[in-house]
């Protein structure tokens, strides 16, 4: 029977990348929040991206006594003195959706030149289960801030998150592309290890 590995987090977005990079793991069931009904979450008090991923970990395995995977990722922007950073799924007015967090950071950015909008989105992953203390790995991904937004794929800050290598934001490429060189992309091949052990015991 395969073993179940709780996807922990409440995005969608987030939800459906995961069973595209991890949806192929061996033995292994994904299961997200909704599946087993659980809709609390713990206040992320952390101060940087790997203390919330790692208190994310925590709390939902011993909430649902299954293995557990949390990532916190979000994007840092070197004009704006790394925000919106760890607050990045929080910037600005609490009523803001991703449209509106873009259209924020663009703001802020608005008499920044081309050289200078320089940033990186940032993924922590934690992985922890009932009674096991969580173990993390963390990936980049370097890029500049687009004047405006392009695409239509992705979430969250993906269409200004312009790539150089690829000539366009990572909202304008197919998931593939995006996988291949993305932050959450690279951090989730870096966990497999992690997982296998945590799952398997090997």
């Amino acid at each position: 029977m395969p073993k179940r590995l709780l996807i922990a987090t409440g995005n969608p977005g987030k939800v459906r990348e995961y069973a595209e990079l991890l949806g192929d793991l061996d033995g292994v069931s994904l299961v997200g929040l909704r599946d087993l009904g659980i809709t609390d979450e713990p206040e992320e008090t952390g101060d940087t991206y790997t203390e919330n991923a790692c208190l994310k970990a925590m709390y939902y395995a011993g909430r649902s006594g299954l293995p557990a995977l949390a990532d916190d990722s979000g994007l840092d922007v070197d004009a704006l003195g790394g925000e919106p950073g760890v607050r990045s799924a929080r910037y600005g007015d609490p009523g803001l959706d991703d449209e509106g967090r873009v259209k924020l950071v663009l703001y802020n950015l608005r008499d920044v030149p081309d050289r200078q909008r320089t940033g990186r989105f940032v993924c922590v992953i934690a992985v922890a289960g009932p009674g096991i203390p969580p173990q993390t790995v963390r990936a980049t991904v370097e890029g500049v801030i687009a004047h405006r937004p392009a695409g239509s794929g992705g979430f969250g800050y993906d269409p200004v998150f312009f790539v150089p290598a690829l000539g366009r934001t990572l909202a304008e490429v197919p998931p593939a592309t995006k996988h291949a060189l993305s932050h959450r992309g690279t951090a989730a091949r870096l966990v497999r290890p992690l997982l296998q052990t945590l799952l398997h015991g090997s």
